[in-house]
């Protein structure tokens, strides 16, 4: 079996193109020596993001990105010399982001793992979110997209407005605004007045209903922010 078997095994079943691209290598990613050296670099360099590379970082990096026994002291050697500094990082993400941008389910899924590999000590570190967004951007990825693998392995925070709204961090403008009507349906203070019911009540409902257009509001401003920035 070749590295990283468990996720690029998935990686090629996925209706992205990916197996049928005539500008990406042929066979399984782990297969192609410029993806596992970059791969091995992002994940040690990762590592020493938040200025110290533990031994269980790389039992991390392991368990999502598995080597085979023949290539295992090759890899580990690679890993070793790679997380003595974060320097250089930028080079090979950008050389896989070139060699497999037409495959962002794949480079998606190096970054899945990498969130893996920077949460394996409890917590992630403000340097290694920086890292993460950076690689992202490097990755050909919006800011969208990251918010949306940032809540996927950290939670969404009690302010996001995605969150509020129930929507992913990508979803089409149409889909944020389908769910911010059907949510102010449910929620809109006339529904409780008609019902009856005691002003604390209504109250509550005023309040969700504000959240819902604050949420609403200021995704719509984030966007049109982005666009006019040219990184949406």
């Amino acid at each position: 079996m070749s590295f990283w078997r468990n996720i690029a095994g998935l990686a090629v079943r996925r209706p992205d193109g990916c197996e049928d691209c005539d500008e990406c290598p042929p066979g399984l990613p782990g297969e192609d020596p410029t993806f596992t050296t970059a791969v091995t670099a992002l994940g040690a360099k990762l590592a020493k993001a938040d200025g110290r590379a533990s031994v269980g970082e790389f039992d991390a990096f392991a368990q999502v990105f598995h080597t085979d026994a023949a290539s295992e002291r090759n890899i580990h050697r690679l890993y070793d010399l790679a997380r003595q500094t974060t320097r250089g990082y930028e080079s090979y993400a950008i050389r896989l982001a070139k060699r497999y941008r037409n495959c962002p389910a794949l480079l998606e899924d190096v970054l899945d793992g990498l969130f893996h590999i920077a949460g394996s000590d409890g917590a992630v570190t403000y340097d290694e979110l920086v890292y993460l967004e950076h690689v992202a951007v490097l990755f050909g990825f919006s800011p969208l997209v990251f918010r949306r693998l940032k809540a996927t392995h950290l939670g969404l925070s009690a302010e996001d407005p995605y969150g509020v709204l129930g929507v992913p961090h990508d979803a089409p403008d149409e889909e944020v605004r389908s769910a911010w009507k059907g949510a102010l349906i449910v929620a809109h203070p006339d529904r409780a007045r008609a019902r009856g019911l005691p002003n604390e009540f209504i109250e509550v409902a005023e309040a969700k209903a504000a959240a819902i257009n604050s949420a609403f509001d200021t995704i719509m401003r984030e966007r049109r922010e982005m666009a006019l920035e040219g990184v949406a």
